[in-house]
């Protein structure tokens, strides 16, 4: 069982690696049989190819964690997103995801988008 602080730091070093385009070491951070919802995917190499999709897309675009919340095994975190071109000036989207953690790594993802969704250009 990790601690409060360890939990919360992997996922925040997660982010990290996402906004310093570091997506080859992020990998480390994930268990093998990592599971993504959202994606319907295990592995972390599909979420991989997202993050590289969406960068080149948006290449000024980063994650700001908002709230970090930990409740035994899991993570949630709310997160803005800054840097990308929104429809008529709508606002910035929000992240809200869900982490499972196993053995210091994470292993399943929940997530949806609130406002536009920079994946759905």
């Amino acid at each position: 069982m990790n601690t409060r602080d360890e939990a919360s730091a992997l996922v925040l070093r997660m982010q990290e690696c996402f906004n310093t385009r570091q997506f080859d070491e992020a990998e480390g951070l994930f268990t093998p049989d990592y599971y993504s919802h959202a994606l319907g995917t295990i592995g972390f190499e599909a979420g991989k190819e997202v993050w590289r999709q969406v960068v080149t897309q948006f290449p000024d675009m980063r994650v700001v964690a908002e709230d970090v919340l930990v409740d035994g095994d899991k993570v949630a975190i709310r997160s803005s997103v800054q840097g990308i071109t929104t429809p008529d000036g709508a606002a910035q989207p929000t992240l809200i995801e869900i982490f499972r953690i196993e053995d210091g790594r994470l292993a399943e993802t929940w997530g949806i988008t609130e406002g536009p969704d920079p994946r759905a250009r």
